[in-house]
């Protein structure tokens, strides 16, 4: 289970009953390296081997999709959260560098409060104490999701399971850009749609582990 920009592993304790059968682990992502594959590899080495159903919430998506680029061995399937297989477009790049200007003039807190109304339809239901509070961590995660790798020749190819879950109102992706793909869409949630609907997306967790 790898988690969302800006937040940590604990995005997924309302996941946690629906994965009481399975081992689980939910590894914090920031300051594994200053690149994706280098977050990849890093996950991986803290496994003990084997294979696993990565599950990846839009940052966790696409280190996901750098583990099974890097090791497709080990991975069983991917379930991703309001992520998207290209990489940055030039406007991405550019909100990117506002959203490390960002970090670094008004701090995590400045960035809970520009993110939260992109992340949830009711920004004060977001848990602000899920935030990951340290700013440098927090750059060098914007810096890896945007010097990114392209992944749709990889999501295309993959001979494994791939499932894509947005909201309906994600700002960030669409289902419609994800027709070419198996993608479910979460009526009323926007980004974090685990923890904005978790029982409709414990649902299609439950559904996803069942055929990996």
């Amino acid at each position: 289970m790898l988690h969302a920009f800006p937040l940590d592993e604990r995005m997924w304790e309302p996941q946690r009953p629906a994965l009481t059968a399975h081992d689980v682990t939910a590894p914090r992502l920031y300051g594994r390296g200053q690149t994706m594959a280098e977050w990849a590899e890093s996950v991986a080495a803290g496994e003990t081997g084997g294979e696993a159903a990565v599950v990846g919430a839009s940052m966790g998506g696409y280190c996901a999709l750098a583990l099974a680029s890097r090791m497709p061995e080990r991975v069983r399937g991917l379930l991703l959260v309001g992520a998207r297989p290209d990489a940055d477009s030039d406007e991405r790049r550019a909100g990117r560098a506002d959203t490390i200007e960002l970090i670094r003039t008004a701090g995590p807190d400045g960035l809970w409060e520009s993110m939260a109304p992109k992340l949830f339809t009711d920004a004060t239901a977001g848990d602000k104490s899920l935030l990951f509070r340290d700013p440098e961590g927090l750059v060098g995660a914007v810096e890896a999701i945007r010097d990114r790798a392209d992944s749709t020749a990889l999501v295309r190819s993959l001979d494994k399971p791939v499932q894509f879950v947005v909201g309906e109102s994600d700002p960030f992706v669409s289902a419609g850009e994800l027709r070419e793909f198996d993608v479910r869409e979460i009526p009323g949630a926007r980004h974090l749609v685990n923890v904005e609907r978790p029982d409709e997306f414990n649902e299609i967790l439950t559904e996803f582990l069942a055929r990996v």
